[in-house]
C-alpha cells in the first residue's frame, strides 16, 4: 500500500490520487465529483476535460 512507498508520512496528495484511481474503476460519477473538489476545477472546461479523459480510458479498456 501507500505506507510502503513512503518512509515516514504519506503525503495527502498521494492519498488523494490513490482514492481517485480506485473511484475511477468503481464509480465514474463519484470519481468526477471527487476530482472536481480535489483538483479544484476552475470552470466547466476543466470538468469537461476530466470527463473526456474518463471516456477515453473507458473506451481503451473496453477495446481489450
Amino acid at each position: 500500500g501507500l505506507q510502503k512507498k513512503f518512509e515516514d508520512e504519506v503525503p495527502s496528495s498521494a492519498i488523494g490520487e490513490e482514492i481517485m484511481s480506485h473511484l475511477q474503476a468503481v464509480d465514474q460519477i463519484a470519481y468526477v465529483r471527487y476530482a472536481s473538489v480535489y483538483r479544484e476545477f476552475r470552470d466547466i472546461e476543466e470538468l469537461a476535460k476530466a470527463i473526456e479523459q474518463l471516456r477515453t480510458k473507458g473506451k481503451k479498456s473496453n477495446d481489450r
